[in-house]
């Protein structure tokens, strides 16, 4: 059967392992057949409550069974789920929630802030589902359902009529304002990325996946859908495990996992914080990384922990998905300083580089990366400009910007040059910041690398390097102004080094590039 909906790939696994496990999660495990039917009972309790073909459903969740069955529940309803961060500060989530004009919530007792304001008595949304303890459930009053009496109370699902084109999901997105915006994601966006998976990397009903990433992060759903249209395990990662290295390595070891995929950030905290020797990990055959660029000198160090798995390095942003990638060699070579490229575009999707005057660029020369083909998102939820700005008609064909510069190589594919937001000038010459954090990233005492620019009133902007260091091994501030002397130009050397422990984190495990410039204009820093 060719899938026409993310749903189809858990009844057709529900169908064929019944029995299998489906979704283990620090409370115990569910089989398939089992995710199916919660997700057909909460389908048919919100459908009864009044959910329809496109409206958006709310999810406040911690990563768990329940959440799982929320987006599958919520799908099959015919509506899209917008998945929300539990962690982040509640009047973030109302932003969000406000912001898609969600007709029902499916939320943790303990979230309950993020309910929009104007919901505040919940006579606006259709529904809301409540998960938490059953000591809790029960102060949330009549005007609210728990997880469980949804589950029993829907009942005669009936299957709505599916469309590729239907919305599946919208993941939010910090901009440079830090105002959030929804990326729409049809069906046919994520199905032509979970086929285009299952072509590469040959996933079986064997493999035991990771499910590190947050499931309001694109990362997750190479994750879920994959694991689930194969009939495989799908091993949820919790928020506190996440961020301990070593119950992490010991997690993987003991669940023989064979499928990882996280951010670079991860992945160097594993190494350095995991005691990877004590934990051996013969089944894993895949280790996938994407989201930034991984330093090359930990990426070599992590082959030699780990020396079976093949590795690949994905890239794309949350409007595309995946779209192009690069196998790794087997071994990095000892004098390799350079991130490897991201290689070549993958078969679903078509690319074009381009200059500021959207003129093709040739091999070598350096330009904006485009994007199409139906992986590429919808558009941005409610925001025409900036969908206006994002898209570039050519020939028939809709091509989005992803404002990533690249370089094209007949050999390597793409190699990737950094953001074009990310690209400042000083003293009348260019300056990708990005350059200047590979070269810190050679400085063997360095852990961490993050640089920033902020306004200066001599030179236009002020370049500064945040910094955190191995254990004990902080080197001085004469030895980085050299380091960086043999690596870089003199306009590119940075003009403040500033130390951290560790470097602040978004909730998709990338730094957090706002904060740290917050931090460094408070009068405190200046």
């Amino acid at each position: 059967m060719i899938p026409r909906h993310l749903a189809d790939y858990l009844e057709s696994s529900a169908a064929r392992c019944p029995e299998r496990i489906a979704v283990v999660d620090s409370n115990g495990s569910v089989t398939y057949s089992e995710l199916n039917r919660q997700a057909d009972a909460l389908a048919a309790f919100l459908a009864a409550r009044g959910v329809t073909h496109g409206d958006r459903v709310g999810v406040v969740l911690p990563k768990s069974i329940p959440a799982v069955v929320a987006l599958f529940g919520i799908m099959k309803a015919g509506a899209a789920y917008v998945p929300v961060d539990h962690t982040a500060p509640a009047e973030r989530g109302q932003r969000i929630l406000t912001d898609c004009q969600i007709s029902a919530l499916i939320v943790d007792a303990r979230c309950l802030g993020v309910i929009p304001e104007q919901h505040g008595t919940s006579t606006a949304l259709c529904a809301v589902v409540a998960v938490g303890a059953a000591s809790d459930v029960p102060a949330l009053g009549n005007r609210m359902t728990s997880f469980d009496g949804a589950l029993q109370s829907g009942d005669g699902f009936t299957i709505r009529e599916r469309s590729t084109g239907d919305l599946a999901y919208i993941l939010y997105t910090s901009g440079s304002t830090g105002m959030p915006k929804g990326v729409m994601l049809t069906h046919e966006n994520a199905l032509s990325f979970v086929e285009w998976c299952s072509s590469v990397f040959e996933p079986t009903e064997n493999d035991r996946f990771s499910s590190h990433a947050p499931f309001h992060f694109d990362l997750s759903v190479l994750d879920i859908y994959v694991a689930i249209k194969h009939g495989a395990a799908l091993y949820l990662i919790s928020e506190d495990l996440g961020k301990s290295p070593k119950d992490l390595a010991r997690f993987i070891a003991v669940n023989q996992l064979t499928v990882w995929y996280s951010t670079p950030s991860i992945l160097t905290l594993l190494l350095q914080f995991g005691n990877l020797e004590a934990h051996k990990v013969p089944d894993l055959r895949l280790v996938l990384f994407a989201g930034e660029v991984f330093p090359v000198k930990h990426l070599r160090e992590l082959q030699r922990r780990w020396p079976s798995p093949a590795y690949y390095n994905l890239y794309g942003p949350t409007e595309t998905n995946v779209c192009t990638f690069a196998k790794i060699p087997s071994q990095v070579p000892d004098d390799r300083e350079v991130p490897y490229p991201i290689g070549f575009a993958c078969s679903h999707c078509a690319s074009l580089v381009l200059d500021d005057e959207r003129c093709e660029v040739a091999a070598g020369d350096e330009g904006l990366l485009y994007i199409s083909g139906p992986s590429t998102f919808r558009g941005y939820w409610n925001r025409p400009a900036e969908n206006a700005a994002a898209f570039l008609e050519r020939s028939g064909v809709r091509w989005y910007n992803t404002g990533d510069l690249v370089r094209w190589d007949p050999d390597d594919g793409f190699i990737y040059a950094g953001r074009k937001d990310r690209m400042v000038k000083r003293r009348g010459y260019r300056i990708e910041l990005g350059e200047i954090e590979r070269a810190l990233y050679s400085h063997p005492r360095l852990r961490e690398v993050a640089v920033i620019s902020v306004p200066d009133p001599d030179a236009g902007v002020k370049i500064v390097a945040y910094l955190s260091c191995h254990e004990g091994d902080r080197p001085s501030i004469i030895d980085l102004k050299t380091f960086c002397g043999t690596r870089l130009p003199a306009y590119m050397n940075p003009d403040r080094f500033m130390f951290e422990a560790r470097l602040p984190r978004t909730s998709t495990d990338k730094v957090d590039y706002l904060a740290l410039k917050n931090s460094f204009l408070t009068p405190a820093a200046v």
